[in-house]
């Protein structure tokens, strides 16, 4: 019995599948099922149950998975605790980002961070809150980078910084001539917004107060994954859109002359990390996020009156 094969039976647990975990752990399928097969015997039992699709352990081979879960999770605290004695910051950091944070935030701290911590490998992925959440879960991410999540009890947040929303207005919107806006002076009917699946439109549904079934009365729905193409079809065909504070950062001097301020209390998100809360990484999370923080813009960290948290 060796690590490996311990760490072969939890990917298969993970993917329910031999050629995913295959994938997965840098092996052919072939090696990875011997190896597999090669633990079965010694220990006497069959860990998985491959007559069923997907591929599920057997009774036995869920205790074993989960005593596999608990001796690689002390291996793995076992280096960070030698790591940490050395003074050593090195490793494999893997982050997940969600698409409304990704173009904003990785472009301030990036280069500034891998010149820091040249030792660190930084494995960026951008993808929805959801699949943040299920890849922290089995293993697959170190920390995830996303709007605050209260109600995930299973994991811990920590703080980065607070942004505003902002809306940006076609001319030919009626709030145009407004300086300041409330949410109910947005009119639903144009209003561009995000694919489901963001937990920014979740944010903008609630701030509007539509509904996840709200009928629209126009002939055309559009539901876009990029900001920048919702700012071009409110440019090109009218309406409005919500943006966070540092994609307004990054407009033009003549799109700014679109953007609108809410009202008091403004309509804000927290942007935070996500970990489990036995991860083995502290050190290097808490390099990234004195990396983020060090390098976001100083309007930020702006005294602000209060914000309305969404």
């Amino acid at each position: 019995m060796n690590i490996q094969q311990l760490e072969y039976i939890v990917a298969v647990d993970n993917y329910r599948h031999f050629v995913q975990a295959a994938e997965h752990c840098n092996v052919t399928q072939p090696t990875l099922s011997m190896m597999i097969r090669k633990l079965e015997e010694e220990l006497s039992v069959k860990i998985f149950d491959r007559t069923k699709q997907p591929i599920v352990p057997t009774s036995i081979g869920r205790k074993i998975i989960d005593q596999a879960k608990a001796i690689l999770k002390e291996t793995s605290r076992m280096n960070e605790i030698a790591k940490h004695f050395n003074g050593d910051l090195s490793g494999e950091l893997r982050v997940g980002i969600i698409p409304t944070i990704a173009p904003y935030l990785l472009p301030h701290f990036v280069n500034p961070f891998i010149s820091e911590y040249p030792d660190i490998k930084l494995h960026v992925s951008e993808m929805i809150t959801e699949k943040i959440i299920s890849e922290l879960k089995i293993g697959n991410l170190d920390v995830g980078i996303i709007a605050s999540l209260s109600e995930e009890s299973s994991l811990q947040e920590i703080p980065l910084y607070k942004e505003r929303f902002f809306a940006y207005v076609s001319e030919n919107a009626e709030i145009y001539s407004k300086q300041y806006i409330l949410p109910t002076d947005i009119e639903p009917n144009e209003l561009w917004l995000l694919e489901e699946g963001h937990c920014f439109r979740t944010q903008i549904q609630k701030l509007c107060e539509l509904s996840r079934n709200s009928q629209f009365g126009s002939s055309f729905s559009y539901r876009s994954g990029s900001m920048e193409t919702l700012i071009r079809m409110v440019e090109r065909n009218g309406g409005i859109t919500i943006l966070p504070e540092m994609a307004v950062m990054e407009l033009s001097d003549d799109r700014k002359k679109h953007i609108r301020s809410f009202k008091f209390p403004e309509p804000a998100r927290e942007v935070c990390l996500i970990v489990n809360r036995e991860q083995m990484k502290t050190r290097l999370i808490d390099a990234l996020k004195g990396g983020i923080t060090a390098n976001l813009p100083t309007e930020i960290f702006e005294e602000r009156a209060e914000l309305r948290m969404l």
